[in-house]
């Protein structure tokens, strides 16, 4: 077990086997695929590179920045690693080049920097067309023009991989994913060079964006891509637990207010448990109060607000807990989907906000 800052307040949990298994559901989904797992931001909140680490199965990482691919290398692992927004200097194409990362090019001014580029280790280089996403990538009616000017790059001797990103695979009625996964497949699949459309969504719900590489991002972490569904029913396995302790317990009469803005107030008399952790550490404001928190083995629920370094739990008819008992805030127990659901978000939010002064393990 690999710890950090050990003392007593909020901690998170991250069980290195379960990012091993989800990893193996990846395969068994997309079973002819490469796998690009995607470890951006801080692992999705679960650590870079112990993260990337436990899923050294992978075929190649995926990271949003320069920083999070240099990071990887120091740490001595050697997979590809794909800069998905790419870079946009020479002297960054001289760091990607040296570190053999790989780089996707979304933009003509991209493209031009890499014309311009002349190295002794040309990268590799992912080609991106937007297919309805509109963030990044070059539209369907550039692509062509895009693909015939890198392939005719010299500052380039690898073959270049295509690639596109969806953007609504998570709502499985919608036809939009078909929609885009056939303008980009109508495109590039005479091409004869290596393809990419699957994120997690897309992998699991749309066999037709399984190509020759796949990209999970947030179904390694076992939390699922899908409203209205959590990781386990999908046969995932939570990789975060998020506990703290309780720090007080005290008794509130009917009638009582408790919080700012005493918004919550006792129906008959109770006892309130007050836990350490809040919007400091990165458990959401937005959480509202009956939203469901563990203690011990039970569930209850939050009273009033959450505090920036407390939460105050109905503890009810309990009269068995007491002060330094565990608290799960989320996890295989008590799912992240759940939570985010009760603070109006998506479980990615909630896991990649985990701040700095949370306590973390690995085990």
């Amino acid at each position: 077990m690999i710890t950090r800052d050990t003392d007593f307040g909020p901690r998170a949990v991250i069980d290195l086997d379960a990012l091993k298994h989800n990893l193996g559901v990846v395969r068994q989904h997309a079973p002819q695929s490469k796998v690009m797992a995607v470890v951006k931001a801080n692992a999705y909140g679960h650590g870079l590179v112990p993260t990337a680490r436990a899923l050294s199965g992978a075929d190649a990482f995926g990271v949003a920045r320069l920083p999070e691919a240099m990071a990887l290398r120091a740490a001595g692992l050697a997979h590809p690693i794909v800069l998905l927004e790419g870079v946009f200097t020479r002297d960054e194409l001289d760091i990607v080049a040296s570190h053999h990362f790989e780089i996707v090019v979304h933009s003509f001014e991209q493209l031009a920097t890499l014309e311009a580029w002349h190295g002794p280790r040309p990268p590799r280089v992912w080609l991106k067309m937007d297919t309805g996403m509109n963030r990044l990538g070059f539209r369907t009616s550039d692509f062509e023009s895009a693909l015939k000017r890198l392939r005719a790059c010299k500052a380039l001797r690898d073959p270049p991989r295509l690639m596109t990103h969806l953007a609504c695979a998570d709502e499985r009625d919608r036809s939009k994913t078909e929609q885009q996964v056939k303008a980009f497949r109508s495109r590039v699949d005479a091409q004869g060079l290596e393809r990419s459309i699957a994120n997690s969504a897309g992998l699991l719900a749309w066999p037709d964006a399984r190509v020759e590489w796949v990209r999970p991002g947030i179904m390694l972490y076992g939390l699922s891509p899908f409203a209205n569904q959590c990781g386990a029913e999908l046969s995932l396995k939570a990789a975060m637990t998020l506990t703290t302790q309780l720090i007080a317990i005290r008794p509130i009469a009917a009638g009582e207010e408790v919080g700012y803005g005493a918004l919550w107030r006792a129906a008959h008399p109770t006892r309130i448990g007050i836990a350490a952790i809040g919007y400091g550490d990165g458990y959401p404001r937005q959480i509202g109060g009956g939203s469901p928190v563990r203690v011990g083995a039970r569930e209850f629920k939050i009273a009033g607000r959450v505090s920036m370094d407390m939460i105050a739990i109905d503890l009810e008819d309990a009269l068995d807990v007491r002060v330094g008992d565990l608290v799960t805030l989320w996890g295989p127990e008590l799912p992240a989907e759940r939570l985010a659901e009760c603070a109006g978000t998506i479980a990615y939010e909630l896991v990649c906000g985990i701040s700095q002064r949370v306590t973390v393990e690995y085990r």
